[in-house]
């Protein structure tokens, strides 16, 4: 299973960007590249997405156990010629004082060769004693290689690979120079996604000509050949099969339609989260608050994360839409919303001076602040008000992840909870999972995994409703 792990010695390195090229320009060399991202990210996940051609997974410690990560690790590169995976942050950071659940702690458990990305940009003679340090700091570690990242010009990069070469054993994989002209915009969450950038295909192409001519292919590829894989991958594979016929003997044959937002406003979804929806029954319909002026005949609604912010005055043009979700909700209907899916079932959304109709299904409006509201991986407990049936015992606490710059402004004392918050911000820093007749809507957002299987239990919800429909 050839793979790479692209890292840095600290986040802003460029190794986004670096990725996005390596996928492009080893597809137009007739690979296929399976993408991965470590950690809760979907905004990275859609440039490498569409760079590779085969949806990103999302590699994350938080929510997923080390054999589910290898085990979707695995899966991923299936029928694949070779696997990327780009990392977050720093290579070495971490929260924790042993570096628990970082890059490299995730690159030793998929026995992946590191090439490190290095922001040169201002350095010189200094870069001797950064890679010793990162090559002597874990041993247990396999730095194979490093990429010159922005570097000033020729002189500047050659002078950086004599020191290179000479005191470290790395060999050099790529002098990419600085280029401000294959910069991908960015906003308050990160770069914006692809799906909102009607020239993305022209920027990944612009990128992966840069990388093209940057790279070392040949010996990049000799060395994601030598990667080893981690010996965990079986003890997956049996609890995989434990829990697939644990959940065929729970589901029902009741095929069900799911509509789901998907277009510039609301695009955050886990593929493997979609795939387990498909896989328990569900039909995923699409459909887009921006443009359709009906809802298309659906079952239930889920309305995932995104941007509703940067469209709100499009949002709020489409009367007719809002006003069949309204009705849809009015009539018993399930809808599931995530982050940007609870802002537009609210009454409106505040920017400094604008303020624009949205849904109006939740009694409250939203405003946007500079500063996050709320930022990070979050721990909720389920409390007697959550509205999905439990399947065996439930999990105790439940692992998400939450980012946002939103804020309700006066909560409904009314509205039901869900969630209790034991880490995190949630609606108000103590609760989140808004339940409201049969809408359940959070800031957080969720993963279905092995601990934590949503997607089946939103699915019996639906089933449930129907039947007493």
């Amino acid at each position: 299973m050839p793979h790479l792990y692209l890292a840095a010695p600290q986040k802003s390195s460029g190794k986004t960007t670096l990725a996005i090229g390596l996928c492009r320009a080893l597809r137009r060399r007739g690979l296929d590249i399976q993408p991965f991202k470590k950690g809760p990210d979907y905004i990275d996940p859609f440039w490498l997405t569409q760079a590779a051609g085969r949806p990103c997974f999302n590699l994350d410690f938080h929510t997923m156990s080390e054999p589910e990560i290898c085990g979707l690790f695995a899966q991923g590169l299936a029928g694949a010629d070779l696997g990327l995976i780009e990392g977050n942050v720093g290579l070495f950071d971490s929260t924790d004082l042993q570096g628990a659940h970082s890059n490299a702690e995730l690159a030793k458990l998929l026995g992946s060769p590191v090439v490190l990305v290095v922001n040169c940009q201002g350095l010189g003679r200094g870069i001797a004693p950064l890679l010793l340090g990162y090559q002597g700091f874990d041993p247990k570690l396999k730095i194979a290689g490093v990429i010159l990242n922005r570097i000033g010009g020729g002189r500047h990069g050659e002078n950086l690979r004599r020191v290179v070469e000479h005191y470290t054993d790395l060999p050099v994989l790529g002098l990419v120079p600085r280029d401000e002209g294959i910069a991908i915009a960015e906003r308050h969450l990160g770069l914006i996604p692809s799906n909102e950038t009607r020239d993305a295909e022209s920027v990944i192409e612009a990128i992966a000509a840069q990388i093209d001519q940057g790279v070392d292919f040949e010996r990049l590829l000799t060395i994601a050949h030598a990667a080893s894989v981690s010996g965990s991958i079986p003890i997956y594979e049996a609890t995989s099969r434990a829990c697939a016929e644990d959940t065929q003997s729970l589901q029902t044959a009741q095929r069900v339609r799911i509509g789901i937002a998907r277009d510039a406003a609301f695009g955050f979804y886990y593929p493997d989260d979609l795939a387990a929806l498909t896989q328990g029954g569900a039909e995923l319909v699409p459909f887009s608050p921006l443009a359709d002026p009906i809802l298309p005949e659906v079952d239930a609604l889920f309305i995932g994360g995104g941007f509703p912010e940067c469209h709100m005055a499009r949002l709020e043009a489409n009367g007719s839409l809002r006003a069949a979700i309204r009705a849809f909700i009015a009539r018993g209907g399930p809808v599931y919303a995530e982050c940007g899916g609870l802002m537009y079932l609210c009454r409106a959304i505040r920017w400094g001076s604008e303020r624009r109709e949205m849904v109006g299904a939740l009694d409250a409006e939203v405003e946007m602040r500079p500063e996050p509201q709320g930022r990070g991986y979050v721990r909720l407990v389920e409390t007697e008000d959550f509205p999905w049936p439990r399947l065996g015992n439930g999990p105790a606490e439940i692992p998400a992840h939450e980012f946002h710059h939103s804020l309700i402004l006066d909560p409904d004392p009314n509205w039901r909870y869900g969630y209790a918050v034991r880490r995190g911000r949630g609606i108000d820093g103590a609760h989140d999972g808004i339940v409201q007749g049969n809408v359940f809507a959070c800031y957080s957002h969720l993963r279905a995994t092995a601990g934590h299987r949503w997607t089946e239990r939103f699915l019996a919800h639906v089933r449930r409703t129907l039947q007493t429909a």
